[in-house]
């Protein structure tokens, strides 16, 4: 059984009309009426949806007129991720990646928690193994909602990385991270090429664009042959960078 609240899910409804295009900007979107008739919702449930959607600037709501799809204002995304292979070329070292999933699957109930999705409900899923100068650096094991990024298993990412591709046309306003460190499973040893007494910082990694969890990530690191760490704090214009 889903854990997300109702209001929640009629958000996650607009968005997704809004985000696919299907709703363009200035649009009149469905009235609050139909809007609880379609989700079984009260019209306070409908109500709360709809204004936290206006306050992030997402749709304006007209008295007397109704509630249309709002312009999105230029801004620069809050945080900013950079990506393993501008880390690695920046060292001066050559970057590479091996591609070794990229495909369709049913989130499991845990994974559709995390991601506010419905048990079983569609997401793409990639595993990816980064080099500097040939050795494996780290392994990116990630899971993407579709909503956020419809095209993602038609990219070469041997030409771009999934960071660089889901920050051009996703930008991220919220991250939550936990790194540990541990022993991983024989599988990860394989791509990262480790004997089975090596341990490995694992950064697990959720990203949020808007109001939808648009990425789930595990990443491993070979403790020989990488760290994590930073000084954050804000440029002029108020971005955090993330390696």
């Amino acid at each position: 059984m889903s854990h997300t609240p109702l209001y929640r899910k009629i958000k996650n409804f607009i968005l997704d009309k809004i985000n696919k295009g299907e709703w363009e900007v200035g649009k009149k979107i469905l009235s609050e009426a139909e809007l609880g008739v379609l989700f079984h919702a009260s019209r306070m449930t409908v109500n709360r949806a709809l204004r936290e959607l206006a306050s992030k600037g997402r749709v304006i709501r007209k008295q007397g007129n109704g509630t249309f799809v709002a312009a999105v204002k230029p801004q620069s995304a809050l945080i900013e991720i950079i990506s393993i292979a501008e880390d690695i070329r920046k060292s001066g070292a050559e970057y590479s990646c091996d591609v070794h999933l990229l495909c369709e699957e049913k989130a499991t109930p845990d994974l559709a928690n995390a991601m506010e999705l419905q048990p079983y409900a569609t997401v793409f899923h990639s595993i990816i193994t980064h080099k500097q100068d040939g050795i494996p650096m780290q392994m990116a094991d990630r899971f993407i909602n579709p909503v956020i990024a419809p095209e993602y298993l038609s990219q070469d990412f041997t030409k771009i990385t999934p960071s660089a591709y889901l920050l051009k046309i996703a930008p991220v306003n919220k991250i939550k991270h936990t790194v540990q460190a541990l022993l991983p499973a024989a599988w990860v040893r394989n791509l990262l090429d480790i004997n089975e007494a090596e341990p490995c910082l694992a950064l697990s990694r959720t990203t949020w664009s808007g109001e939808v969890v648009a990425t789930r990530s595990i990443f491993y690191y070979p403790g020989s042959r990488y760290s994590l760490g930073g000084t954050f704090t804000t440029s002029d214009t108020g971005i955090f960078q993330i390696v």
